[in-house]
């Protein structure tokens, strides 16, 4: 598994040791969503390449470029 350095500002690093906050945990929750929301990001991509796909072609027609 691969390392991750995050560097925080001084103030919000005191308020994690005052706190029982588990960091990593957090971190891990939140990688877990992002590559959760990975496949819906790509599939969004997709969708809005293939809706431009051919609209220079149409805008050329129409002789708007």
């Amino acid at each position: 598994m691969a390392e991750l350095l995050i560097k925080i500002p001084d103030a919000l690093e005191e308020e994690i040791e005052k706190s029982d906050i588990d960091v990593s945990i957090l971190l891990k929750r939140f990688v877990k969503q992002l590559e959760e929301e990975k496949e819906m990001t790509d599939w969004s991509v997709k969708l809005q390449r293939a809706s431009r796909r051919g609209r220079f072609e149409e805008l050329k027609k129409k002789e708007l470029v």
